[in-house]
């Protein structure tokens, strides 16, 4: 058959290499509105919830009798069901109402309420929703990084260049489990030369993820996940009861926590009960607030790719980012995931929590080229920073970046890896050599730099966990080094362990580990001329990209 070269031109460009499919809620492949999804309803007897959502408590199952005893505000649930869920849409819209009338409606509905206000808004009305609701004034943004080679000397440089260009957190994770602890060192070590004050996590199996954050090697932990069906969250060896738990053990030893849930877990696994992505997110989510997490990662998450194949999927996304933020949580709000080949719709999937601004925009920003990113690869990567730069500059938005130069990235990468060659060598562990850190202060990626005994640092990091190393040894091994500056900034780290305060609602730390949070700095946005703008100093240093006519100069 002859054909059209304009269809033929059009069927080789990027976007048609995206997996798409219709909407087939027999099997969850719907985005926001299944014809399974329940009626909202309450019924409240003697301050206990016995019917929620078209159960009678005798059905409940263990999520739904979950959220009955400890998210929903039984002293509220009547007044705010009553509210048509039009009307709360539009007062998550209206700049008259404020964010603390907003969460206090909140507070006591139902998650198919809940399902159904976030049905009335469109995607602009989300982002205005975001804007308002983002728990901290100030937005941010997450890092990820790590190496196909888990080598620790480019952690460290990686994470220091990342400290540097602004990221609050930074995440790492391992090709090889038994690298976690040089892992986590290195990335602790790595992000307090770019910056004081940034947060780290290793994320690796629960149990030595706990133990590396009780022995000071972390800050916080982000991979607590919890779904939406009972079915699936029993697939995962776990329950809402158990992950409450983790939640205390994580919480009690001074470390911030933020679960990850996300559309599409139920679809992979096989058990969505017929019910629509956001309404099973909403579950998932009021969990989260119940267990007592001050914060959650969604946005589907490493479930990108069944979201955004269905209708209004992305549309899904900001909309069970804003539950998040309506429920008062802390919201990192993905773009972890690379989900297209078409860079203009992965840009546009993106600028829906760039443009409102989230508490951190990227659950994991790349920052390593993402052939290294062993998460899977990241929305954005370390190729797309100067782009990114512009973007923040075009649209005078702070999406929690600034430009850097050459020599400043060239020094902190170097000053890393010098440190960590330090630490390894005071605390016996494998060589650092010389060669190894001039290869990752000028490397793009681990394609640039040098091989390491993979067999001798897996039985250093072994003996390491054996002889007890925490943080404070890290910290003397840096000042017995010479490295005094930098063992008192992470001996600042661990104290704000002891303090706590950064355990609260969205909390970061400045470069003075001064706690920035939901608490002590809300957003109190309410519309124009309100809440955080971007001007003064943080402009200044937005708009003075590396490649531009410098007028300085003339």
């Amino acid at each position: 058959m002859k054909r059209s070269k304009r269809i033929e031109a059009l069927d080789q460009r990027a976007v048609n290499k995206d997996g798409f499919i219709d909407e087939w809620p027999e099997m969850g492949f719907i985005a926001m509105k299944s014809p399974y999804d329940p009626k909202p309803s309450i019924t409240v007897e003697n301050g206990v919830i016995t019917e929620l959502d078209g159960k009678k408590r005798a059905d409940f199952d263990f999520l739904d009798q979950f959220i009955a005893d400890y998210t929903i505000r039984t002293d509220r649930a009547v007044e705010s069901m009553a509210i048509p869920s039009l009307t709360i849409a539009r007062k998550i819209v209206d700049i008259e109402t404020p964010r603390s009338e907003i969460l206090r409606i909140i507070s006591g509905i139902t998650p198919a309420k809940m399902a159904e206000v976030i049905n009335e808004l469109n995607v602009v009305e989300m982002m205005m929703g975001m804007q308002k609701m983002r728990a901290r004034r100030v937005p941010g943004n997450q890092a990820h990084i790590t190496n196909l080679k888990d080598d620790p000397v480019q952690i460290a440089a990686d994470a220091a260049e990342g400290a540097l260009r602004g990221f609050s957190e930074e995440e790492t994770t391992t090709g090889v489990a038994r690298y976690a602890p040089f892992n986590a060192i290195a990335l602790l070590i790595g992000s307090q030369v770019g910056r004081r004050g940034v947060l780290t996590q290793c994320a690796v199996e629960e149990a030595v993820e706990l133990e590396l954050g009780i022995r000071g090697l972390t800050t916080y932990a982000e991979t607590l996940s919890v779904y939406g069906t009972e079915k699936v969250f029993v697939d995962g060896d776990d329950t809402p009861y158990s992950k409450t738990f983790l939640n205390s053990a994580y919480a009690s030893r001074g470390l911030k926590v933020r679960f990850s849930s996300g559309s599409g877990s139920e679809v992979l696994m096989g058990s969505t009960e017929r019910k629509s992505l956001l309404y099973l997110e909403c579950r998932c989510l009021y969990v989260t607030k119940g267990a007592g997490s001050q914060g959650i990662q969604n946005g589907s998450v490493s479930c990108i790719g069944v979201t955004a194949g269905v209708p209004a999927g992305i549309r899904e996304v900001i909309g069970e980012n804003l539950v998040a933020a309506l429920l008062g949580l802390e919201c990192a709000s993905s773009n972890d995931q690379s989900f297209s080949h078409s860079d203009m719709r992965r840009t546009a999937r993106t600028m829906l929590q760039f443009m409102p601004g989230t508490d951190f925009i990227f659950s994991g920003y790349a920052a390593e080229p993402n052939y290294d990113n062993m998460f899977a690869g990241s929305n954005f990567d370390a190729e797309d920073f100067d782009d990114y730069n512009v973007l923040q500059r075009d649209m005078q938005v702070d999406g929690g970046l600034r430009p850097v130069t050459e020599e400043e990235v060239i020094r902190v990468r170097r000053e890393a890896g010098k440190a960590v060659q330090a630490v390894f060598k005071y605390l016996g562990l494998t060589e650092v050599t010389d060669e190894q850190v001039e290869a990752v202060t000028y490397a793009h990626g681990s394609h640039d730099t040098l091989t390491r005994d993979v067999a001798s640092d897996l039985m250093a990091a072994d003996d390491l966990m054996k002889r007890g190393i925490t943080g404070v040894d890290v910290v003397r091994a840096l000042a017995e080094s010479g490295y005094e500056e930098l063992a008192e900034n992470i001996l600042s780290m661990l104290k704000q362990r002891v303090i706590g305060d950064y355990m609260h609602t969205a909390a970061i730390l400045d470069d003075q580990f001064q706690v920035m949070s939901g608490v002590n700095t809300p957003n109190d946005y309410l519309g124009p001329g309100t809440g955080y703008r971007v001007d003064g100093k943080r402009w200044e240093e937005i708009k003075a990209i590396p490649h531009r006519i410098n007028v300085n100069d003339f």
